[in-house]
């Protein structure tokens, strides 16, 4: 089958088209003829080698974390689920770059309705912007939110998510004044640069930080009493933090993490609770996933040297099969 890989870490430019062999699903999993393969940070962080080296079939990685697409077949075991669905799903070990994926059927999702298109950039998205919320930051009704990369796909959805969660304000952070005017459209009650939000804000409840270094040092100064930061990510791509405890007791705060790949390992159901909630809004209306790119799958080079370099706004995808819908 045609995919996207490397078969050695580097920049975007590692990424080349490649043919590998079909999967097949093993017990409890589901192959899925790919129609729209969502671009993540994740995926970029894959390539350059973040993960460690490639180790597929022959030397080869394919990455792509999240698809939509319809049901191929079904592996042993499976229930619920039937050749020719439309789905979307969450690939936690990888390979949405090619025409066929295979995920375990605990990460596949009906899609009830929505677009295959809008499937394709949600499964790790959604889920992760609603477990970042729930699960790490444990969001309540009429709190404070402050969302860090508040123009990119997670933001974009976790702005939406915590106000149907019942938050009573919503800020976020960006790069530049274009993003602003873009994260603008998704309920912020403001949009700061990140240059500037720590001499703007106080007293945040919750604080959601894909970003690291002195960004997520700054956020955790302006946490109201028992506020909370949760980390998802580290886009800055600086030195970690070393922080000491005592200001956390002295001053009423915590710090938490939501790294979606441990809780697949360690608590798939939690993942896929999370998921099914988040695409519950999205099937709703009551949230939107913004599609700001489409490129050729043969192009996913193009897609991830935009977001290396921060140029990238709302879900990139890339168009794998289309036709299927």
């Amino acid at each position: 089958m045609h995919a996207v890989g490397f078969d050695v870490n580097g920049g975007p430019e590692v990424l080349r088209p490649q043919e590998v062999r079909t999967p097949a699903p093993g017990p409890g999993q589901v192959l899925i003829e790919v129609a729209w393969a969502g671009v993540n940070y994740g995926e970029l962080q894959h390539v350059l080698g973040d993960f460690g080296p490639p180790e597929g079939p022959g030397g080869v990685d394919v990455p792509g974390l999240e698809v939509s697409g319809e049901i191929a077949a079904l592996g042993s075991g499976v229930s619920g689920l039937a050749v020719g669905d439309p789905v979307a799903a969450y690939l936690p070990d990888g390979g949405g770059y090619a025409e066929y994926a295979v995920a375990p059927a605990e990460f596949v999702f009906p899609l009830d309705g929505i677009p295959l298109r809008e499937g394709g950039g949600a499964a790790l998205v959604l889920t992760t912007a609603y477990g970042v919320l729930t699960g790490a930051a444990r969001l309540r009704a009429g709190e404070t939110v402050l969302i860090h990369a508040a123009a990119g796909g997670v933001g974009s959805a976790a702005a939406q998510i915590s106000r149907a969660l019942g938050a009573a304000v919503v800020h976020g952070t960006v790069g530049s004044a274009e993003k602003a005017e873009y994260a603008k459209r998704f309920g912020y009650d403001a949009v700061h640069l990140r240059s500037d939000f720590a001499d703007r804000l106080r007293d945040i409840d919750v604080v959601l930080d894909p970003v690291g270094g002195q960004t997520r040092l700054s956020s955790l100064a302006l946490l109201a009493p028992f506020g909370r930061l949760a980390v998802y990510g580290e886009a800055a791509r600086e030195p970690d933090l070393t922080l000491p405890v005592l200001p956390f007791w002295k001053s009423n705060r915590s710090l938490a993490g939501y790294n979606i790949g441990d809780l697949a390992r360690r608590a798939p159901r939690t993942v896929r609770g999370h998921a099914l909630s988040a695409f519950a809004l999205l099937a709703a209306g009551t949230i939107r996933l913004d599609i700001s790119a489409e490129l050729p799958l043969d192009r996913a080079a193009e897609a991830h040297e935009a977001m290396r370099a921060g140029r990238n706004v709302g879900k990139t995808l890339l168009a794998v099969n289309p036709r299927l819908g």
